[in-house]
Order: structure tokens, then sequence, then C-alpha cells
């Protein structure tokens, strides 16, 4: 706790150029590292936004989203919870305690976690890789636990009462995930996301229907289905923020 709230390791990464001049290696420790966060993390890190992160210590592994199948490719028959064929998923506040409890099979690793670089367990790793790869944007675009963040977010964005409209829950939503107020040119583009949102559902509210059936968290029925895809849509793009998912 004392390192990671001392002022040298909360330090920016962005570097003056005086400052690369006189130490281009960072021996003297003058900026702070940049480096994508772990898997556990991010993962955490869009429940907790969102509000669906139980913070529960304690209690034994659990079954979070999947997709169908995978164990059964590979897995002996078994009878444990690790060796057996079919992976059964858990539901209720299951689905939402942190990666931490997520249960482990060595020979099929959660796909989402490995897609970060998350270990498998088979041997000990004390220095995790760092990659950056397509799929990884497929996975907090696509994946369940990701797409139903977004909503839940998009469900709290749109309760919350504003003086000044969407521009107002932009800088709120903004500044709720990355801890900074967005620029005036940030919230015009979000803006008008937001608007070519509204007219792509609005021509087609069986899109919206299918954003908002993802994930089992009951959807909030007093909002327009419309409008809360929409929404959706945004918070997806805010928890794929470069400085979101990087520890900058």
């Amino acid at each position: 706790q004392m390192i990671v709230s001392s002022a040298t390791y909360r330090q920016q990464s962005v570097a003056t150029n005086e400052q690369l001049a006189v130490d281009p290696g960072n021996r003297l420790l003058g900026r702070g590292p940049r480096f994508r966060l772990p898997a556990e993390f991010i993962r955490d890190q869009a429940l907790s936004v969102s509000g669906l992160l139980v913070p529960r210590v304690g209690g034994p592994s659990v079954h979070p989203y999947q997709p169908h199948g995978l164990w059964k490719e590979i897995s002996h028959f078994g009878s444990t919870p690790a060796t057996k064929q079919v992976f059964v998923q858990d539901h209720g506040e299951k689905l939402y305690r942190r990666s931490l409890y997520t249960i482990v099979k060595r020979t099929s690793p959660h796909p989402a976690m490995a897609a970060f670089d998350a270990p498998n367990r088979e041997m000990c790793v004390v220095d995790r890789s760092k990659t950056n790869t397509p799929l990884q944007a497929l996975v907090t675009l696509n994946d369940p636990q990701f797409t139903e963040a977004a909503r839940v977010f998009a469900s709290f964005i749109l309760q919350e009462q504003t003086a000044n409209g969407d521009r107002s829950r932009i800088e709120q939503a903004f500044e709720r995930i990355s801890s900074r107020p967005p620029t005036g040119p940030e919230v015009t583009m979000i803006a008008q996301l937001l608007d070519a949102e509204r007219a792509r559902f609005q021509k087609s509210p069986i899109d919206a229907e299918r954003v908002l059936a993802v994930g089992e968290y009951p959807v909030t029925d007093d909002l327009d289905p419309v409008e809360h895809a929409a929404w959706t849509q945004i918070a997806t793009l805010l928890l794929n923020l470069s400085e979101v998912l990087t520890r900058q």
C-alpha cells in the first residue's frame, strides 16, 4: 500500500523532452511506467464501475460466463470441478465475483483471461507476458461479461439526474470511468456517436433488444430500450478507452 500510494509510483508515464534527454531509460524513476492492466484487473474494473462487482471475500471457485463446449473438447471424464467434462455456468452473484475466484482448469484456461495473458497455472510465472492483439478488443467489445457490464452501467447513467441532458451524462460517465473530466472535443465526438446509435436502434428496435438481452442481470424495465441500447454502446466505448485499460 505504501508503494502504490507513493508520489513516485503515481507519476504519469508521459515524459518531457528534457526528461528523455537526461534519463532515457528512466533509471532515476522520473516518470511512471505505462502498461496494460492485468487480465483480472480489466474484468474487475468493468464490474466495479457498473456496480456489479461482489466485494465479498473468500469462498469456493466460481464459473462465470465462457463459450459453451470448451471443456468437452479437451477434458477427460472426471467428477471434481476441475476435471469434469462439462462446464456448468454459475448464476446470480457468482457471475460477478472478483476474477481471483474464477476456476482455473489448466487444460482449458478461461478464454477471456487467456487473451489478456493470464497464466494457465502449468508453471510458476513471476513476470507475466504483456501482449497486444486484436483478440483483446474482441473480448472487451463482445464478451457477455463486458457487454452486460456496459448495459448495467448505461442504466446507471440514464437514471442519474442531470441538468444538461446528454452532455452532462457523457461528462459524468467519462469521469467515473477514467477519473478525469473529458475535453470539449471528446464530449462532442461521443455525443455524435450517441446520436448515430440512437438513429440505428430506432430503425431496428430488434437490434436494441438483442443488445439488452446479453447477460443474466435483470434489465431495467422503466428505461426506453432504444435509449438504453444507445447508451450501452457509449458505455462500451468508454470501457474500451486506452487510458481505461492501460496504467498511464
